[in-house]
């Protein structure tokens, strides 16, 4: 409980004279409350109203569960962003990713992962959610996944090249050969429309939807 201090006024001697003055002053004694003595229990959540709290005694330091970072690295379950902060991390995002904001109300739907490997190298050129590539035999391929998907029920968009014989233009034919939560295996087929050779890509380019 808050505790107050209250001081009297003069106090007399046992010869001092007794004037209107001294009677007066003893009869405005001074009240204080005790410093740090109001503690949670003595603020009710509706006795402190606006007006009584001064603007500028508001201060961005005194809000600590509330973050004013760009890039929400220091966000937690428990803290706020202001709207500056979340209006330049989407605008970041967007920017970055280079998502073009379009007209119409169909949905959105990100990639759960990408990658574009070379066949013929064993490379992996680039990739998202992608932890490796095996060559398991000519022209067939097992790309692991970094962090799995949620159900085998997943999209394969793929595409590629592969290293034919001058001035032919046959597109490769792919296959999935099997799929799992973990990990997905494609078979290239090229050479000829007519032609069922599995045959190892220069390019195999796939994207990952679910």
């Amino acid at each position: 409980m808050a505790t107050i201090t209250i001081t009297p006024g003069n106090s007399f001697t046992a010869t001092e004279t007794v004037t209107s003055t001294k009677l007066n002053d003893l009869g405005s004694p001074t009240a204080a409350l005790t410093a740090a003595s109001i503690g949670t229990a003595d603020i009710a959540d509706n006795a402190i109203t606006t007006p009584a709290i001064l603007d500028a005694n508001v201060t961005f330091a005194k809000l600590t569960d509330v973050i004013d970072d760009d890039t929400m690295a220091t966000a937690t379950a428990t803290t706020l962003a202001t709207s500056e902060s979340i209006k330049a991390y989407v605008d970041t995002s967007v920017n970055d990713s280079g998502i073009t904001q379009t007209t119409g109300t169909a949905p959105y739907y990100g990639c759960r992962a990408f990658a574009s490997y070379n066949g013929i190298t064993q490379t992996l050129n680039n990739g998202a959610n992608i932890a490796s590539v095996v060559r398991d035999s000519t022209g067939t391929y097992t790309f692991n996944f970094d962090v799995d998907m949620p159900d085998v029920n997943y999209s394969l968009v793929v595409g590629g090249t592969f290293s034919g014989q001058a001035n032919t233009a046959f597109i490769s034919a792919f296959q999935t050969s099997s799929k799992t939560t973990s990990s997905f295996q494609i078979t290239a087929i090229g050479g000829g429309p007519s032609n069922s050779t599995f045959i190892d890509q220069v390019t195999v380019d796939v994207a990952v939807f679910r």
